[in-house]
């Protein structure tokens, strides 16, 4: 069956679920930092992404001794999901609850499980962070809400997938970032870039610094958190060349942010003009960074 096209893009605007929003990304930062924990790293921080389901989002499988454990959320029956390597499961419902009162579920079924992890309770990227186990509040949770999140999350995905494909050279998954809560995907030039300045809300400059170790054209979709007040697609440049924001981007509603220094699409255009408005976003601003930026294209495209 096919959907209409502002259905398989459900409606999603911020300021009817920003508390769930602010609660979620506390819940996805305390999950996440629990993979940071365990995970070998990778360039760029990539090890602590977190991954689309089927049904939500994912550590995908993370060590633990001789075992392996996932946990995901559940944005279908609203539930976080532990699961071992050895059968062993323990499960929380989603639902209202301070992000006090979820860290301590979550890390108490963790300890039942022989699971024990230890991680730094001061959330990263936000201004004014509240350390989880004191953080009451934020306690939101609205089940539709966050299944649309999750739904939209989904249709960003297939589109950047279908934008990543042609691109042969260095390029990172489609993955979700718990810090800025975003899903993104990064291609890579191949050359290393000058010191990122950092300067980034809770996070160490040498961190941020290893994320931008090289230049990359970046894009994804973010639900409207930080201020920004709305649901948009984004891209930038790192180092942004002379001429980026003077290109067209490829969409009649996408504009050059001067202050976030990126192009913005809004979400609510993609929903009434679908993938293929997402899709010339995409393609028109990488193609601006890349041009400006003298890429190697050729040998960085697949062809035909």
């Amino acid at each position: 069956m096919t959907l209409p096209q502002t259905e398989r893009w459900p409606n999603l605007p911020f300021a009817d679920w920003q508390g769930t929003c602010a609660t979620l990304h506390m819940w996805t930062q305390i999950v996440g930092k629990i993979r940071l924990a365990l995970a070998p790293f990778e360039n760029h921080w990539w090890q602590v992404a977190l991954y689309l389901t089927s049904r939500g989002l994912s550590t995908s499988p993370m060590p633990h001794g001789a075992r392996h454990f996932s946990i995901d959320f559940d944005f279908i029956d609203h539930r976080l999901v532990i699961r071992a390597s050895d059968g062993a499961r323990s499960d929380l419902a989603l639902v209202p609850m301070a992000v006090a009162d979820f860290y301590r579920e979550l890390m108490g079924r963790l300890d039942a499980l022989g699971l024990s992890v230890t991680i730094t309770t001061l959330p990263n990227e936000i201004p004014d962070p509240i350390p989880f186990e004191k953080d009451t509040v934020h306690a939101s949770y609205d089940a539709d809400a966050a299944n649309r999140f999750w739904r939209a999350l989904l249709q960003s995905a297939h589109v950047l997938h279908a934008f990543r494909s042609s691109f042969i050279g260095k390029v990172s998954p489609v993955h979700f970032f718990w810090g800025s809560f975003d899903l993104a995907v990064t291609r890579f030039s191949g050359r290393t870039a000058p010191p990122h300045p950092g300067g980034v809300p809770g996070l160490a400059d040498w961190v941020v610094r290893e994320a931008y170790s090289h230049e990359v054209s970046s894009c994804g979709f973010w639900p409207g958190n930080g201020g920004f007040g709305e649901a948009a697609f984004y891209c930038y440049a790192y180092p942004e060349p002379p001429g980026f924001a003077d290109t067209d981007a490829g969409a009649p509603s996408a504009y050059y942010d001067k202050k976030l220094r990126e192009f913005i699409l809004p979400y609510e255009a993609v929903r009434q003009g679908g993938d293929a408005l997402l899709l010339g976003f995409l393609q028109s601003t990488y193609a601006a960074a890349a041009d400006n930026s003298h890429w190697d294209r050729d040998a960085l495209e697949r062809h035909g």
